[in-house]
């Protein structure tokens, strides 16, 4: 009876430990993210109320993590479209274009770089663009769609 349940416990005890390796070297990366969309949250809450350096230092740590992300597991449109909004929230919409049409290229009809990437045309004058962002929204019943129309409108404004 002991050699059963020795041989129970050796095996549950190698399984347990075999989740845990497998896990963990994925779960940098995702830890990455996860904590980057953390700091974005967060960042956004400051910026509402006003506290832009307190938003843009969330920014700035989220962007690191970010590159981190993209860096171990590139072309991931999540990731790209994060590190569009954080370097276009600090201010470099050349670069956030870049991250938003690398994203596309990998997913076309992504919502959140459609969205963002209609209010970067919008703060850059680029209405035109920004329209066909928005047409591509148009059939996906989101509130994306609702923003980025205000955004153009002129009724919501978008702090860049």
């Amino acid at each position: 009876m002991k050699k059963i349940f020795f041989s129970l416990f050796i095996i549950f005890t190698l399984i347990n430990s075999s989740y845990a390796a497998g896990s963990s070297s994925d779960s940098k990366t995702a830890s990455n993210y996860d904590k980057a969309v953390k700091l974005i949250k967060f960042a956004k809450k400051y910026e509402k109320k006003g506290k832009v350096d307190k938003a843009n230092k969330r920014y700035e740590k989220a962007l690191k993590l970010l590159l981190k992300s993209n860096k171990k597991k590139p072309n991931n449109a999540d990731v790209l479209n994060y590190l569009g909004f954080t370097t276009r929230k600090l201010g470099d919409f050349e670069k956030g274009e870049e991250y938003y049409l690398e994203g596309l290229a990998i997913e076309p009809d992504h919502i959140g770089i459609n969205e963002y990437l209609g209010e970067l045309y919008v703060a850059t004058n680029r209405i035109e663009l920004a329209k066909e962002r928005l047409e591509i929204l148009k059939g996906c019943n989101c509130e994306e769609y609702q923003e980025l129309k205000e955004i153009i409108d002129g009724t919501k404004k978008s702090k860049y």
